[in-house]
């Protein structure tokens, strides 16, 4: 009875330890849950729209442009060039193994048949250094040179093109959304219109006929406002294709327009394009490139030098010692070539490098010529951008107040229907038109920038 009742009392300490340990876990797990679901509701949102900077924007679109990919492919191939070109002026290292047979002439087994041939049984295995000495390689490597200096302009340009097409296309999604917020409050205002003539009608005071022309105005503000609906549906899916590889339209843009700096001078502007002008820097680049293209050509018609040194063996059997003699040994070769007859295609490509030489040439005149025109029409432009700036968003602040007092007028009596139909018109052109006028501004701005880089 009494190891009965110990082995209860066992039992019964086991079973409030298994309890505990249920009761514990239950309580880790329910906090392991709550904890989860805490974090969880810290964190965003999966499908919480991205929100874009013009900033954000360019990166996205420098990764995703095919163009702008493009010319930093180019910008790489020209890098390896350089390389290669560097690589050519300096002694290459290579390591050769070879065997030769050649057949016996029968009366002594060792003596090869062949006799410009060694032995029956041949094995070379010898390191050799080689170098070439030629005006030409010189020429090469400092023309790859040139040519990487052409395709870093190159990729600058193309980063300030892309430039200018972020800015359209973000900005134009940016007044998209305002013009659809214009129309929803010209709908709304027109709406509020069309009420305050229906109850002045019932109180007698207009006639039905306004009510009517309210009706057609509230009509038509309802087409412009599905007509910017759609418009602000194209601009996101355009501005989608720019920047998401995978075509994502969950993203909203900040709207940062606001009435800008006063511009730089002219003189100014003039003196950063003369440093920073990536067409005129890749003008000068490709007619360094043409010039040593024509030495490389020229250098067809020049003697060449080139020296070899070998270390190793050339023996009948593989092995470094055979009859207690070293087979190790070397041996050194300099070779000195003159063309002499090649059918004139070493003239024809003297000829072809001159020939791109002057195009070269010209199209440098042209770029410079084109740099001041564009300098002039661009800054023009971005002037007179941002002096009708001040001028639209004084027109867009007047109009609003005057669609403010002509309502007042007309609840007065003062005032007829075609008065307050004008002033709601007038009041949501002056708004579009000051969305507009920025976007102008901006996209002048980034022309320009194509000239001079950043001020």
């Amino acid at each position: 009875m009494a190891a009965s009742g110990s082995f209860i009392t066992f039992a019964k300490g086991w079973i409030r330890i298994a309890i505990l340990l249920i009761i514990t876990s239950s309580a880790f797990g329910q906090a392991a849950r709550v904890f989860s679901l805490a974090q969880a509701s810290t964190q965003a949102p999966s499908n919480a729209p991205l929100t874009l900077t013009l900033q954000d924007a360019m990166q996205r679109a420098k990764a995703n442009n095919p163009q702008f990919q493009a010319a930093l492919t180019e910008l790489g191939l020209a890098q390896q060039d350089r390389v290669q070109g560097r690589a050519a002026l300096l002694p290459s290292v290579n390591y050769n193994m070879e065997y030769l047979y050649t057949q016996g002439n029968g009366a002594h087994s060792d003596a090869p048949i062949f006799i410009a041939n060694n032995a029956v049984h041949e094995y070379v295995a010898q390191g050799d250094v080689h170098q070439v000495l030629s005006p030409g390689t010189v020429a090469e490597y400092r023309r790859s040179g040139a040519a990487l200096a052409v395709a870093k302009a190159k990729s600058e340009i193309a980063a300030r093109g892309l430039l200018v097409t972020v800015v359209e296309a973000y900005y134009a999604h940016v007044v998209a959304q305002r013009k659809y917020a214009t129309a929803q409050l010209a709908a709304s205002e027109a709406q509020r219109f069309l009420e305050i003539s229906q109850k002045l009608e019932k109180g007698g005071e207009v006639a039905h006929s306004d009510v009517i022309k309210a009706q057609i105005q509230y009509n038509q503000q309802q087409r412009d406002l599905q007509e910017a609906q759609l418009e602000m549906n194209k601009s996101r899916l355009q501005l989608a294709v720019l920047l998401f590889p995978n075509f994502n339209e969950n993203f909203a843009v900040v709207d940062d327009l606001r009435l800008p700096a006063p511009l730089p001078t002219f003189e100014e502007v003039q003196a950063a394009a003369s440093k920073q002008n990536p067409d005129l820097r890749a003008a000068v680049a490709t007619l360094q490139e043409a010039n040593q293209a024509v030495v490389v050509a020229r250098s067809g018609l020049l003697p060449s030098i080139s020296v070899d040194y070998f270390y190793g063996m050339d023996a009948s059997r593989f092995a470094t010692r055979s009859d207690g003699l070293s087979n190790l040994g070397n041996s050194a070769s300099v070779t000195l070539q003159l063309p002499i007859w090649a059918w004139g295609a070493n003239r024809s490509k003297v000829r072809q490098a001159d020939l791109r030489r002057q195009q070269a040439r010209v199209e440098l005149s042209f770029a410079q010529r084109q740099l001041v025109a564009n300098l002039r029409s661009f800054y023009n432009e971005l002037q007179a951008a941002r002096s009708e700036l001040e001028l639209l968003s004084q027109s867009a602040e007047m109009a609003a107040e005057s669609l403010r007092l002509t309502t007042l007028r007309y609840q007065a009596g003062e005032a007829t229907v075609l008065e307050v139909v004008d002033a709601q018109n007038t009041a949501t052109q002056a708004r579009n038109a000051y969305d507009d006028g920025q976007v102008r501004f901006r996209v002048a701005q980034a022309n320009l920038q194509t000239l001079t880089g950043t001020f």
